[in-house]
C-alpha cells in the first residue's frame, strides 16, 4: 500500500532545497550555486557530508558545465508497507520524504536531469534520472562524479579492489579516510565510523542496466567510480532514454545495529514481480564440493553418479535440510565441458549430463525423500542467451529446483543485465539462484525473490588453500561491511574447529577456526535465505550442536541487533513466528556481555543454550549445551572464548 501527500513549492526559481527524514534527525540540503550542484548531509545538526558536487560526464561532455536552470521541485511524504518472499523480516513499514530536483541546461542541447532524493528515519537515498526528452534519445555516460565530502576525517572499514575485474573478495581494511592511498578503488559497502559515534554507510540498491559502482578518493573527496563496459575504458553507460540510474543508499545512524536492521535497500526496489510465489522455497542445502566430496567406505565409487548424490539425498531427508547440490567430482563439472578446468569450451552444454550422471534420476529420487536439487554453473556456459533459454528449460524439465552461478567477477553495465536476465529467465522456469564470484545485493530480492544470497566476500571456501586460514578477526567485519547490502554467503557448517597452531591447509575435509559455536553462530548473524550445510555427513551424524544447525531458519520475521562493535563483537537476535534465534560472535578477545531479553513479547520461553566449554581454546569443538527458562524480564550474562560464539534458541511456550 502506498500513501502519498503531494506539495508544491511556488517559487520555479529556488536554489536551495531542504529536506529533512520524518524524525527530523537527519537534514539534506541542496543548492544551486555558479552553475554546480552541491549537496550537503547532517545528523542531529552535526555535518557529516558538506557541500559536495554532484556531476555527470556525458560523451558531449559535463552537465554541469554550462548554466543550468533549476525547475520547480516536487514533494511527497510517503508511507510504504510491503511483505517480503525472502528476507530479514517478513513485512515492513516505512515512511520517507522525497523530494524531486528537475534541472536543466541553459545550453542549446538543453539536457534535462532530475535528482530524485528520499530521506528515512535511518538513512538517505538519491538517484539520477534521464526523463525521456526533445533532440535526445540516448546517453552515453563517461563519468558519475558523485562525491561525499565526509567531515571530521572518520574511520573506514572497507575492501580495496585492485581493478574493476574483481570476485569482491578479500580482506577488509580499518583506517582513517586521510591515511587512504589516492584513488584506490574500495568496494561497497563501506562503512565510516565518525569520532562522535555517528556510522554512515555507502551502498547501492536497484541496480539495474547500469555499471556497479565503487568508491575512492579523488583530489582529497571520496568520489564515485563506474565499472567501465568491456573492452574499453571511457565508457560506463549506454542506454536509451528514459533511464534511471541506481540509488546511491547512505544508511545513517549513531547505532551501528539500526545500519543492519534497515530495509532502505528493499523499499529503494521495485514490488515483486513474480505472480506465483508458491514455488519459492528458501532452506538449507548440501555442498559437497567443500568438503572435498567426501563419501563413506561403500560398494559405489564417489563422483558424478546416482549413487554418490543418493547418500547425500538420503542425508538430508535424514536431516530435513531442503536442498542437495550437484555440483562436480575431480575438477570436472556435472555437465558437457570441453574447456580448461571449469571454464566452457566452445562444446559446452548444460543440457547434456555427463555420461555417468542421469539428472531426470536423482531428481526423481530425490522427490521421493522430500528433498530438492539444484546444481552449479559456471555463467560463461549459459551464455550467449541461446543456451541461457535451452540450459533453463532442461534443469525445469528435470525437476531441478535451483542454482548457483559462478565466476561473474565483473559489475559493469553488460554484466549487471546477463545478471537480471538470469533471474528473470529463471523465475520463468521455477528456479532460484545464488550467485557467487559476483558484485554485492542491490535489494532485487524483493522484485525477484528467487534470488536467494550472494557470495561477494573472501569466506570458508578459502580455508582450502590459505595458510592460516580465516579467522574470528575476518569473520567480525562481515556484519558491519558487506552484510549492510544484503544476503552474503559464507560456505557455512564447517564442523572440525581447530587452534590456529594446530590449522593446515586441507582440500579435502577442509579445517576451521573459531568454535564450533562460533561457526553455529554465524547462522544466525549472517543473512542469507539459504545456508549451507558444507561439511560431509559423518562430519555432523552425532556431533554436539548440529541439532540447532537442523532447526535454524533462513528467512525471518524480525532482526533486532541487540548489541554490537565494530571489529570486536555483535549479537543479533532474529524471530520466526513465536520462537527467537540469538546468535553472538566476537573476534579473537575473549570476553564478557550482558544481554537484556526486553525484546521478547509477554510470556516464558524455553531457552536452548549452548556456550562455548571452558577448555574451547584447546579443543573449539567443545560446547555445553544448557536449557532454561526465560522471560523478558531476563539478562542473560554470555562469557565468549576468543574467536568463540553463542547461540540461544528461545521457544515461546
Amino acid at each position: 500500500m502506498l500513501f502519498c501527500i503531494l506539495l508544491g513549492i511556488p517559487l520555479a526559481a529556488q536554489k536551495n532545497i531542504h529536506l529533512s527524514s520524518p524524525d527530523g534527525n537527519i537534514k539534506f540540503s541542496f543548492e544551486l550555486l555558479e552553475g554546480k550542484t552541491t549537496y550537503q548531509l547532517a545528523f542531529k545538526n552535526k555535518i557529516l557530508i558538506d557541500k559536495s558536487e554532484l556531476d555527470l560526464v556525458f560523451a558531449a561532455g559535463s552537465f554541469n558545465s554550462s548554466r543550468l536552470l533549476l525547475n520547480k521541485p516536487a514533494y511527497r511524504d510517503t508511507t510504504e508497507e510491503y511483505d517480503l518472499v525472502a528476507g530479514k523480516t517478513s513485512h515492513v513499514l516505512t515512511r520517507y520524504k522525497e523530494v524531486t530536483i528537475p534541472l536543466q541546461q541553459i545550453a542549446a542541447s538543453k539536457t534535462r536531469v532530475n535528482i530524485i532524493v528520499r530521506v528515512f528515519n535511518d538513512g538517505l537515498a538519491f538517484r539520477y534520472e534521464f526523463p525521456q526528452q526533445q533532440g535526445i534519445d540516448a546517453l552515453t555516460l563517461i563519468d558519475e562524479n558523485t562525491r561525499f565530502n565526509m567531515q571530521g576525517n572518520p574511520m573506514v572499514h572497507a575492501l580495496f579492489l585492485a581493478n574493476y575485474t574483481t570476485s569482491h573478495e578479500g580482506f577488509y581494511n580499518s583506517l582513517p579516510l586521510n591515511k587512504i592511498k589516492p584513488d584506490t578503488l574500495m568496494d561497497m559497502p563501506a562503512l565510516f565510523e565518525f569520532s562522535n559515534g555517528v556510522y554512515l554507510g555507502i551502498t547501492e540498491a536497484a541496480l539495474l542496466d547500469y555499471a556497479g559502482m565503487s568508491l575512492a578518493v579523488h583530489n582529497g573527496v571520496l568520489t564515485s567510480r563506474l565499472s567501465p563496459l568491456p573492452n574499453q575504458t571511457a565508457i560506463k553507460v549506454k542506454a536509451l532514454l528514459p533511464h534511471k540510474s541506481p540509488w546511491r543508499v547512505l544508511l545513517i545512524s549513531d547505532r551501528i545495529g539500526a545500519l543492519i536492521e534497515s530495509n532502505i535497500i528493499t523499499t529503494l526496489n521495485e514490488p515483486c514481480k513474480i505472480k506465483d510465489l508458491s514455488w519459492i522455497k528458501p532452506g538449507k542445502t548440501t555442498w559437497t564440493w567443500w568438503n572435498g566430496n567426501i563419501s563413506p567406505d561403500t560398494n559405489f565409487a564417489p563422483g558424478n553418479n546416482f549413487d554418490f548424490n543418493k547418500y547425500y539425498i538420503d542425508f538430508c531427508a535424514k536431516n530435513g535440510i531442503q536442498y542437495h547440490s550437484v555440483i562436480e567430482y575431480g575438477n570436472k563439472e556435472w555437465y558437457t565441458n570441453d574447456g580448461n578446468g571449469f571454464e566452457p569450451g566452445p562444446g559446452v552444454d548444460v543440457t547434456r549430463p555427463v555420461r555417468s550422471l542421469d539428472m531426470k534420476q536423482i531428481c526423481d529420487y530425490a522427490k521421493t525423500k522430500g528433498v530438492d536439487i539444484r546444481v552449479w554453473v559456471h555463467w560463461g556456459a549459459l551464455f550467449p542467451q541461446p543456451r541461457l533459454d535451452s540450459a533453463f528449460s532442461a534443469l525445469e524439465r528435470w525437476g531441478v529446483k535451483g542454482l548457483m552461478i559462478d565466476f561473474m567477477d565483473r559489475d559493469d553495465q553488460e554484466m549487471v543485465n546477463m545478471q537480471t536476465l538470469m533471474l528473470q529467465k529463471a523465475a520463468e522456469h521455477q528456479l532460484h539462484v545464488q550467485f557467487h564470484g559476483a558484485y554485492k545485493p542491490t535489494g532485487l530480492s524483493r522484485t525477484y525473490p528467487n534470488e536467494f544470497t550472494r557470495e561477494g566476500t573472501l569466506n570458508y571456501e578459502a580455508d582450502k588453500w590459505t595458510p592460516g586460514g580465516l579467522n574470528a578477526d575476518h569473520d567480525i567485519n562481515m556484519p558491519f561491511t558487506r552484510m549492510l547490502a544484503g544476503p552474503t554467503d559464507y560456505h557455512l557448517g564447517g564442523f572440525r574447529a581447530v587452534s590456529p597452531s594446530a590449522f593446515k591447509v586441507q582440500y579435502t575435509r577442509p579445517l576451521v577456526l573459531s568454535t564450533r559455536c562460533h561457526m553455529m553462530a554465524m547462522y544466525v548473524v549472517l543473512e542469507s535465505y539459504l545456508g549451507m550445510i558444507a561439511d560431509y555427513p559423518d562430519a555432523y551424524n552425532g556431533q554436539p550442536g548440529f541439532e540447532f544447525i537442523k532447526e535454524v531458519p533462513t528467512v525471518w520475521d524480525q532482526t533486532k541487533v541487540l548489541d554490537a562493535k565494530t571489529g570486536a563483537f555483535i549479537s543479533i537476535a532474529r524471530r520466526k513466528k513465536n520462537d527467537w534465534y540469538i546468535g553472538t560472535i566476537t573476534n579473537h578477545e575473549e570476553r564478557d556481555i550482558e544481554l537484556s531479553m526486553s525484546f521478547l513479547s509477554e510470556g516464558q520461553y524455553t531457552a536452548e543454550i549452548y556456550r562455548d566449554a571452558p577448555d574451547a581454546d584447546i579443543n573449539p569443538n567443545h560446547l555445553i549445551k544448557e536449557i532454561k527458562k526465560i522471560s523478558a524480564k531476563d539478562k542473560i550474562a554470555l562469557h565468549l572464548a576468543g574467536s568463540g560464539g553463542e547461540v540461544i534458541y528461545l521457544r515461546k511456550e
